[in-house]
């Protein structure tokens, strides 16, 4: 009889959060992307916001996915009191990048873990970003190359956009989508055999 390890499921369509899982030697047996209602409630907290949203995902996919290892995350860009969410369209990034120019921002991603018993690990982590004073001419180049669809606040801190990283206070891997560390460690203390 031969032993095989659990399923490992990514509860994402976002190839970042598959590259980084890559870096770190997983790799995911399944990517089942959920798709979920991702509003925000009336005056719920950014970082309440993205545990919710990885957990409804996680949860969806674990429903019809037992006997796997199911790992969700959602990540939220909070600019003072407001949240970026993903921008539309270019009007809407550029409406973004101008609000976070020369200010600090807080990246938040919610990583839900559920076991193949069903038990649950739910943790949120927070990095802060500085950007710098954008000129209109940084705007409109970064615009331009497309990098800003799909991704929360309008921008990619992998990409063209790091030129406008002034400083950065936590976990890098957080702000591209999956803080590695902190998933490591959740996936290795729920017995997922890394």
């Amino acid at each position: 009889m031969t032993h095989k390890d659990p399923n490992l499921i990514l509860a994402s369509a976002s190839p970042r959060r598959l590259e980084l899982l890559k870096q770190v030697g997983i790799l995911p047996d399944q990517i089942i992307p959920s798709k979920i209602d991702e509003t925000p409630l009336k005056s719920e907290p950014p970082q309440e916001v993205a545990k919710r949203l990885s957990r409804l995902k996680a949860e969806k996919v674990a429903s019809t996915n037992n006997c796997s290892y199911v790992l969700a995350s959602d990540t939220i860009v909070a600019c003072g009191n407001r949240m970026l969410g993903k921008a539309k369209n270019a009007n809407e990034a550029e409406i973004f990048l101008k609000l976070l120019s020369g200010r600090r921002h807080t990246v938040y991603t919610g990583i839900c873990l559920i076991t193949p018993s069903g038990d649950k690990s739910i943790k949120c982590v927070k990095t802060i970003v500085k950007f710098k004073s954008l000129e209109l001419s940084d705007i409109e180049f970064y615009l331009r190359h497309d990098e800003w669809q799909g991704k929360a606040g309008g921008y990619a801190i992998q990409g063209l956009a790091a030129r406008f990283i002034r400083a950065i206070n936590g976990s890098y891997s957080n702000v591209v989508g999956l803080p590695l560390f902190e998933t490591v460690n959740m996936l290795k203390g729920r017995g997922y055999p890394l």
